[in-house]
């Protein structure tokens, strides 16, 4: 073989061996790459992984802002938009402090920002605790070059609905009508739930009536404002309607009929939708049995409310134990309610300050001073610091004993500063045991802090009254008319073959007004014959005896009644809803007539029921 040809072989045998060894470390690098997962580097397909592995694992400022420097130095935050939308909603969204600011400091550095961008921040302040930053964002934007879609306005109304902006949320109304969103049955149904969370029911139905196309979340949305704005008997009217044109209730419809129905003490209604509830299996679900419970309760029935917490399919949490004691509590069961307290805590439950206020609560309308007192002594213990509602309950439980010294010593001594609640129970009390010293001493405090309150007036004109002050009793009302001042008017209401009827004293507007009155003119006549005589000494005026008799004859309760008594079957329960506290006379006749006619019945007043069974009060005459 002569030089060249030696030479020849020997360059080919060194190129073998360089292309091995190309192929060696290729081999490696591809392995490496393999081990640590897809680069920034790796192209437009490697950057679909990236947004479904390390995107989701980006949860600290530190990691995401680590994420921010990987886009910026492989091109990709400036020529893949898509990533940084991506990065931008998840600092945007994320629970790490400082996560939002960064977000925004993103976004102010980026030369023209996308819609998508721009919906991304938006999303991240709606969502934070100050909502009303947001609404200022989308301002800015309808300002700006970039173009305004269904998801910016849907969550600037997001916004609206937490900051309770009402007249934001119709400027963006009439924004949806220039951008042609008009037909967004999500932008719309959220649209309406700003108006109804605003409490503009009307502006909501208006939006309700108009849409084209409804889903569940529509009816859901419209169920639950008219429930939740004092508008129950609406609710109920709309539920009925959606099942009547074939739309299926959900969890959500039903929380918001059974608090239709709590309100109204709708019994019958109530167990219509609780029926619903067990045949569609929506009872797995502990929110709703809660519902359930509160329902009942409510409606003054605790025993089918226990029947449904002992039976409950899921497992109870603090809030269905909550529900339950103050059920109890309101009732007037008050050693029931503690018991309960004491089965919470084997159970598992820790007692919350709402559990113990629910427990107060029963102590305060059973009249278990001495456990009232032990208890909210040991709450400290339990780790639950008082806050003013216990010092609150606790005051009015020593007041309604009587031990006014004591509710006034416990007021003077809290942590901190007492609000009108106290003085008002205070001034109650004092009113109950006719102590003119201590109620002057409650209504100069209430005058300081500015309350002028109708009650404030009535019940230290009534205490002047109890004495005969006449005088006092003038310059009482004069003060009230100096600052036009008026008296709540007492209303109570029944619910007979679900139809809501209601009553004010002296009422003579209802249809049936003339059987009602003969009805009471029976009713006295035979509680008379039974041996009750009109607790005239309530009615604090200056005027005749049978006057005051005809005055307490005509009271709201007792109309709604009477009213049950001719319109329902014998043995049937009667159920009442009175917006103040029923008074003694009241109270007093009622234990006859449910005695005489043999009829349960049940008022829920203000701040308690009374369930009427046989002569005998369920609060055993102490409320």
């Amino acid at each position: 073989m002569g030089p060249v040809g030696w030479l020849g072989k020997e360059r080919e045998g060194g190129a073998e061996r360089e292309n091995g060894r190309r192929r060696r470390r290729r081999r490696r690098r591809r392995r490496r790459r393999r081990r640590r997962g897809p680069s920034l580097s790796d192209g437009m397909g490697s950057l679909i992984q990236l947004d479904s592995s390390v995107f989701h694992k980006c949860n600290s400022l530190i990691q995401l802002k680590q994420l921010h420097a990987h886009l910026i130095t492989t091109a990709q935050f400036q020529f893949c938009p898509s990533s940084r939308t991506k990065l931008l909603q998840l600092c945007a969204l994320s629970p790490s402090a400082g996560a939002l600011s960064f977000a925004l400091l993103i976004f102010r550095r980026i030369h023209s920002p996308s819609t998508n961008d721009c919906n991304a921040i938006l999303r991240g302040l709606a969502q934070s605790p100050t909502p009303t930053t947001a609404i200022s964002f989308y301002r800015s934007i309808t300002r700006s070059p970039q173009r305004v879609d269904a998801l910016t306005c849907s969550f600037t109304l997001k916004a609206c609905a937490r900051a309770l902006a009402f007249s934001e949320a119709t400027q963006i109304h009439s924004h949806l009508l220039r951008f042609g969103f008009a037909a967004d049955l999500l932008l719309l149904t959220t649209l309406l739930d700003v108006y109804a969370k605003t409490g503009h029911l009307d502006a909501a139905h208006k939006v309700f009536d108009e849409m084209d196309k409804r889903d569940i979340a529509s009816w859901n949305a419209m169920i639950s404002g008219l429930a939740q704005g004092s508008r129950p008997s609406e609710a109920l009217v709309l539920f009925k309607r959606m099942k009547e044109e074939g739309w299926k209730p959900n969890d959500v419809t039903v929380l918001g009929a059974l608090s239709a129905c709590s309100q109204l003490g709708a019994l019958k209604q109530g167990e219509v939708v609780h029926g619903y509830i067990v045949d569609e299996k929506l009872d797995i679900n502990v929110i709703v049995c809660n519902a359930i419970i509160d329902m009942y309760a409510k409606c003054g029935f605790v025993d089918k409310a226990y029947s449904v917490f002992g039976e409950m399919k899921c497992r109870k949490n603090l809030i269905t134990w909550n529900t339950m004691i103050m059920a109890f509590a309101m009732i007037g069961d008050g050693c029931k309610a503690l018991e309960l307290l004491d089965e919470m805590v084997l159970d598992g439950v820790h007692p919350d300050a709402v559990s113990y206020l629910a427990a107060l609560c029963a102590c305060n309308h059973a009249g278990l001073v001495e456990e009232g007192v032990r208890l909210f002594d040991s709450m400290i213990g339990y780790g639950v610091k008082p806050n003013i509602k216990h010092y609150g309950t606790v005051v009015d439980l020593l007041g309604r004993a009587g031990r006014l010294k004591e509710a006034y010593d416990l007021i003077n001594s809290m942590p901190m500063l007492p609000d009108v609640v106290l003085w008002q129970t205070l001034l109650g009390a004092s009113k109950t045991y006719r102590d003119v010293e201590m109620a002057e001493i409650a209504s100069k405090k209430l005058v300081e802090m500015g309350s002028y309150s109708c009650g404030d007036f009535v019940l230290l004109s009534n205490v002047y009254a109890a004495q005969q002050r006449w005088h006092d009793v003038g310059r009482v009302r004069e003060a009230m008319k100096s600052r036009d001042v008026r008296k709540v008017p007492g209303f109570s209401y029944t619910e007979i073959e679900g139809r809501i009827h209601k009553f004010v004293n002296g009422d003579q507007s209802h249809p049936n007004s003339k059987e009602i009155y003969a009805k009471l003119d029976e009713i006295k006549f035979r509680t008379k014959a039974y041996g009750y005589i009109a607790a005239t000494n309530l009615v604090l005026h200056d005027i005749g005896e049978e006057d005051k008799e005809n005055a307490l004859k005509y009271h709201s309760e007792k109309l709604a009644v009477a009213y049950g008594l001719i319109s329902t079957v014998e043995g049937a329960p009667i159920q009442v809803i009175k917006n103040l506290r029923i008074c003694v006379d009241c109270h007093a006749v009622i234990k006859i007539v449910s005695k005489i006619y043999n009829r349960e019945i049940i008022v829920r007043d203000r701040a308690r029921f009374h369930r009427f069974k046989e002569g005998v009060c369920s609060c055993r005459d102490y409320w």
